[in-house]
């Protein structure tokens, strides 16, 4: 057999080893991979960081996207090797998610994206209680010995804990980026018209709800510094996971969203249905009387009530469902929200990627029923949404994970930022209360890239 013959029946495997790297943190991780590939999902309230740098594996899929991506990373962790003793969120996992709409394609905004991607990092971080491991992920030919390569992977881990011990140590000052520009392409006119559309649409009983969006357009003198942006909702939004895919440098999305789409664990599935918004209040007595006046409203509450039923539909047939009667209060840094939380038993699991084909798009970011509110979207939003209020998230070596909903967003392209929000609309929706709940949910991104609300160009 010749080598060129030899080479293409050459099999591979994956070798996974992780050890512990106490000191070290999420933001020296993502410092250390400045320049690469570099993937992030961090959990609310201070719990589980898992970050990556780096590619070992490159998933794509065009057409039948999720089940194409669960087979190819089922064939991707087939006889996978795991050395070292970290948690079972240190082993091996990839980064990566969808694009809203089944007929993605790449545009000018989104132009090295695909209808759906994934990434097994080289360089994977994770952290929990305090305590975080490295992982090195390679891929070897079959028929090499593992235990040489073990030991060179081991020492390499060591020598990456070291240099990010030492960066831990150093403070590192963010990168001057000034604005030059802030637009909002879309007119209150036109905002007016689509959303006389879609009520009238809704009256004609075509549909129950659509959620409609709008875009923010930034340039700057340089790349947006996502660290620093990342670093400043992590302080404001820590409620929320925010999250990054970086598949090239200058190349980012990134955001902090309330929403969880599924999170699988054995046969254990977390979802929540999340919709109906109102202001903060600048005191403690006018925020109460917000969250109230939320709490009664018909309108509100019929939104959320739709969100609620559509998901418990979907989960009905494959599981027992744990909900509340009555939706709660999420108080975010400067909007909350109706929230239910929904608990499903599965009787059997098919793993996360066939979870996330049942439950996208949320009915909080499309509508109801389905494919009736993705064909109105498709209609009447001028810009098409990519990535935006798509799933996102993290898969590991069982099928089980975490994805979230890409909202609170904004891709960035060299020095260009576009910026994402919406508003679900149903029939008594009024269009100026739809266009200021989208203003707040501009904010956490404008926030974090030191901008304001309707700053001028």
């Amino acid at each position: 057999m010749n080598e060129t013959a030899r080479a293409r029946t050459t099999t591979v495997r994956l070798l996974s080893v992780n050890l512990p790297c106490p000191g070290v943190d999420i933001r020296a991780f993502l410092g250390f991979s400045r320049g690469m590939p570099r993937f992030a999902l961090e959990q609310p309230h201070k719990g589980a960081a898992m970050a990556g740098a780096g590619i070992t594996a490159e998933l794509v899929a065009w057409s039948d996207r999720f089940a194409s991506i669960e087979t190819q990373a089922r064939a991707l962790f087939h006889r996978a090797q795991v050395d070292g003793e970290g948690p079972p969120e240190s082993q091996a996992r990839m980064f990566g998610g969808f694009a809203f709409q089944d007929d993605f394609v790449p545009d000018n905004t989104w132009t090295i994206w695909s209808p759906a991607w994934f990434v097994l990092p080289h360089y994977q971080f994770t952290q929990i209680d305090g305590k975080a491991w490295l992982t090195l992920n390679v891929q070897v030919p079959d028929n090499e010995r593992s235990g040489e390569t073990l030991t060179d992977l081991r020492l390499a881990l060591q020598d990456l804990c070291r240099e990010l011990q030492t960066l831990a140590r150093r403070a590192t000052g963010p990168r001057q980026v000034s604005l030059l520009s802030l637009d909002y392409p879309m007119s209150r006119q036109t905002w007016d018209d689509i959303i006389s559309v879609a009520r009238n649409r809704i009256l004609d009983g075509e549909l129950q709800k659509v959620v409609l969006s709008r875009v923010a357009e930034a340039r700057f003198n340089q790349a947006p510094d996502t660290d620093l942006a990342l670093g400043r909702l992590r302080e404001t939004y820590g409620d929320c996971w925010r999250f990054l895919l970086e598949p090239r440098p200058g190349h980012a999305f990134l955001g902090a969203t309330p929403e969880l789409l599924a999170d699988l664990r054995g046969r254990s599935l977390r979802s929540m249905a999340l919709a109906g918004s109102a202001a903060r209040g600048a005191t403690h007595n006018s925020d109460e009387a917000l969250a109230s006046q939320m709490l009664a409203d018909p309108k509100e509450r019929h939104e959320h009530a739709l969100v609620a039923s559509t998901l418990h539909r979907r989960l009905a047939s494959i599981g027992a469902i744990d909900v509340p009667g009555a939706p709660r209060v999420l108080k975010l840094a400067n909007i909350q929200h109706l929230l239910t939380p929904l608990d499903c038993k599965m009787h059997n699991s098919d793993g996360l990627l066939s979870l996330a084909r049942r439950l996208h798009p949320s009915p909080a970011l499309g509508g109801a029923p389905r494919q009736s509110a993705l064909k109105l979207i498709s209609e009447l939003e001028p810009v098409p949404r990519g990535w935006y209020a798509a799933p996102v998230g993290c898969l590991d070596m069982r099928m089980e994970g975490t994805l979230v909903v890409a909202i609170r967003s904004a891709i960035c392209q060299a020095q260009r930022m576009w910026l994402y929000a919406g508003a679900g609309i149903v029939a008594d929706s009024v269009a100026q209360r739809e266009w200021e709940e989208s203003e707040l949910k501009f904010r956490p991104i404008l926030t974090a890239m030191g901008l304001k609300e309707g700053q001028p160009a």
